[in-house]
Order: structure tokens, then C-alpha cells, then sequence
């Protein structure tokens, strides 16, 4: 058996999301290729303890993504994951991690800063 070394583990890896992204509605799969091209160069001279990161949560993401693709073929159930219902989960993110949550948020709902400011601050009041 052939072991694979780290650059060709992560190419496997890079490959294997876009692969599962062309199962995605045409606007989400815009979106996930942009995304993960951008991460992915942005990872691309992190030091081994980021890169193990790295990799085992795009790990997970891909496992997530295929069995949703494969729900949402019988059932037509939806994509994604509810970060609300994982707590702590956000406190374990970095600053820029949250800006680029943020802007994610902002891009995919079309809603602009003012109007996600005053729904976080209702959220908080309750």
C-alpha cells in the first residue's frame, strides 16, 4: 500500500470538496468553492500543528457534506449545521474566524450590517 505524504493528503482532500460541492445548489456551490480555495491558500504555509487542524476539520466537513448530500437526494432535507446548539462552540473561535463567519452571514442572506446588529441585540435582550 502506498502512503501518502502530506501535500498530496491535502490535494486528495481539496479535491474530494469540490468534488462534493457540484452536488450543492448552483449559489451554495459558488459560494463553498470560493471558500474553500481561499482557505486552502491561506493554509498553505501554516506551521504542522494548524495544518493537523486543518485537516481533520475539513475532514469533518467533508464527511458532514456527503451524508447530507445523500439525505437531501431522499429527502430533500436541507445543508449545513445550527452553530446555536453547539455551546462553546463559537468561543472557540479565533477573531478573524468570527469576522469571516460574519461576512459569510452578510453574504448568503443579503442583509446588511444595521439590520444584523439590531437582530443580534433583540437576541441578546431575551
Amino acid at each position: 500500500m502506498v502512503k501518502l505524504n502530506h501535500v498530496q493528503r491535502v490535494r486528495i482532500l481539496y479535491k474530494t470538496i469540490l468534488r462534493l460541492h457540484r452536488g450543492l445548489p448552483k449559489e451554495l456551490q459558488e459560494l463553498g468553492q470560493t471558500y474553500v480555495r481561499d482557505e486552502f491558500r491561506r493554509h498553505k504555509n501554516c506551521n504542522p500543528k494548524e495544518a493537523q487542524i486543518f485537516m481533520i476539520e475539513w475532514s469533518k466537513y467533508t464527511l458532514t457534506l456527503s451524508e447530507q448530500l445523500l439525505k437531501n437526494a431522499k429527502a430533500n432535507i436541507g445543508f449545513g449545521k445550527n452553530l446555536s446548539t453547539q455551546e462553546g462552540v463559537l468561543d472557540s473561535f479565533t477573531d478573524d474566524q468570527i469576522v469571516q463567519l460574519y461576512n459569510m452571514l452578510k453574504e448568503t442572506t443579503g442583509i446588511q450590517d444595521k439590520t444584523i446588529e439590531f437582530e443580534l441585540s433583540t437576541q441578546n435582550k431575551k
